[in-house]
């Protein structure tokens, strides 16, 4: 096993504008994990390639557009890490491995379906090979599918690396990432891996973009600092309807994704929205507060069972501060949400440095998965390897 290594992880999400790159190193020391984050950037994509990525998540895409673009994103995955490794002032020789999470294009590992040819699946693109050959550095990927294989979800993954750095033996702890989905990971006091609950509770950013689209006729494709958000009035008739999604009524393990939460529900629910005459920006306020009424129902149901003290945030999410505030206004009063920066994680770093440790345990022949919260039958090592 190589006890110490310095490794590149790479992280693109459902709202489908770049790549996160962190390096970070890692050393094993007995038996637990240190980190230190030597660097930290998104490289955003190109308008044209976001626009072809966007029509590619759609049920209706063509294999061969499939197939290009799954190299296509490995020249433009391994072109991010030479920038990043570039403008860190490290050396290529410094970078012991590269771990791509890829892009997801279509996760399925719920559906019920009557077809005996019909599998669930999840499907990450961006070819590690052609990264591997870019960067001229051994590439470890396509995590997810090691899950699935042994009837988990594939997701969520960031659970396992919480448990891994941030358990605590004093007190209990609740990671939350608002990314285009909202995931938490509950850690008791002095929980092992079998008590981390973890699920995506539902979306985060996903309709709130879609939604400030909508309403700025695409000039704008988020909420810069959740101001449209704080400007309008919570529909709560329609706030209500809208919490009567079965998705938020599972029992966990679950996990979610565009197919549910993605454009086409967005466009639905604006739509619904018009019908029952809710102010425009009203709407944006309502979604926002959808976000913030699922994620606290989550945090506020494992409060008592985990002895929880500390709620850390990281994602988009935290950069809008009315999403927060709506949050907190749900919980008891004297818990607060703190950024994960203060675990020594950038906020919008999180999920690179999760895959970059999921890569340097794969290639260290590691578990890596965490079945408490993917539903997994047994613990695997996930990644495979383009050296």
């Amino acid at each position: 096993m190589k006890k110490e290594m310095t490794v590149v992880g790479l992280m693109s999400g459902t709202s489908l504008d770049g790549v996160d790159v962190a390096i970070t190193k890692f050393q094993m020391v007995d038996q637990k994990i240190d980190f230190e984050s030597l660097f930290f950037e998104t490289y955003p994509f190109e308008l044209e390639l976001k626009n072809r990525l966007q029509r590619l998540v759609l049920p209706t895409a063509q294999s061969p557009d499939i197939s290009s673009m799954n190299f296509l994103l490995g020249e433009v995955f391994g072109e991010a890490v030479n920038k990043a490794i570039i403008d860190s002032g490290l050396r290529f020789e410094d970078i012991d491995l590269v771990s791509s999470h890829g892009q997801t294009i279509f996760h399925n590992v719920t559906e019920q379906n009557d077809d005996p040819y019909h599998r669930l699946n999840t499907l990450q693109i961006g070819d590690i090979s052609v990264i591997a050959e870019r960067t001229g550095i051994t590439t470890i990927g396509d995590f997810r599918t090691r899950d699935v294989a042994v009837g988990g979800q594939g997701a969520p993954l960031v659970p396992f690396a919480d448990y891994t750095l941030f358990r605590s033996e004093n007190f209990g702890r609740v990671l939350v990432n608002v990314g285009g989905i909202t995931n938490l990971t509950v850690l008791p006091k002095g929980c092992k891996s079998d008590d981390v609950i973890a699920y995506d509770s539902g979306p985060g950013n996903m309709l709130i973009d879609a939604f400030v689209y909508f309403y700025t006729n695409g000039e704008k494709s988020f909420d810069e600092n959740g101001k449209l958000a704080s400007e309008g009035e919570i529909d709560y008739d329609w706030l209500n309807q809208l919490l009567k999604n079965p998705y938020y009524y599972k029992s966990p393990p679950k996990s979610t994704g565009r197919e549910e939460f993605g454009y086409d529900y967005a466009k639905t629910l604006w739509t619904e929205a018009e019908a029952l005459n809710v102010k425009p920006i009203n709407r944006i306020t309502t979604i926002t507060a959808l976000t913030s009424h699922t994620l606290a129902k989550a945090i506020v149901d494992h409060l008592e069972q985990g002895q929880i003290q500390e709620i850390y945030l990281s994602g988009g999410g935290w950069h809008n501060p009315t999403l927060v505030q709506f949050v907190e206004d749900l919980l008891p009063s004297g818990l607060t949400i703190k950024s994960t920066e203060e675990l020594g994680i950038h906020s919008d770093a999180k999920e690179a440095i999760v895959f970059a440790l999921l890569g340097f345990l794969g290639f260290n022949k590691h578990f890596n998965n965490l079945p408490a919260a993917t539903g997994a039958t047994k613990n695997v090592i996930m990644g495979k390897i383009s050296w």
